[in-house]
């Protein structure tokens, strides 16, 4: 990751976190805050909820292009895509 290292979550407030993972790294280290969220800015400005509303606003954004679109097999099909994932990546 040329750019650096993005912390995020409850535990990326940790007190001396951000400079522990500069010298684990050896790279650039932030914290990751949500950015182009209208409304409760003061609330979810914060790294603790940047990847729920990452996800939310990928979907968001993306809800257009999958409309219509259905899981092929199921709650099924996504667990043996996943074991075929793991059996390929692993």
């Amino acid at each position: 990751v040329a750019a650096g290292v993005v912390l995020t979550g409850g535990s990326s407030r940790i007190e001396g976190v951000v400079e522990l993972a500069e010298e684990i790294f050896h790279m650039p280290v932030r914290l990751g805050v949500p950015q182009n969220v209208d409304g409760l800015v003061d609330v979810v400005r914060n790294p603790i909820y940047a990847t729920g509303v990452g996800l939310l606003l990928f979907g968001h954004r993306h809800r257009d292009a999958r409309a219509g679109e259905r899981p092929v097999g199921g709650v099924r099909g996504v667990w043996e895509r996943m074991r075929r994932w793991f059996q390929r990546t692993l």
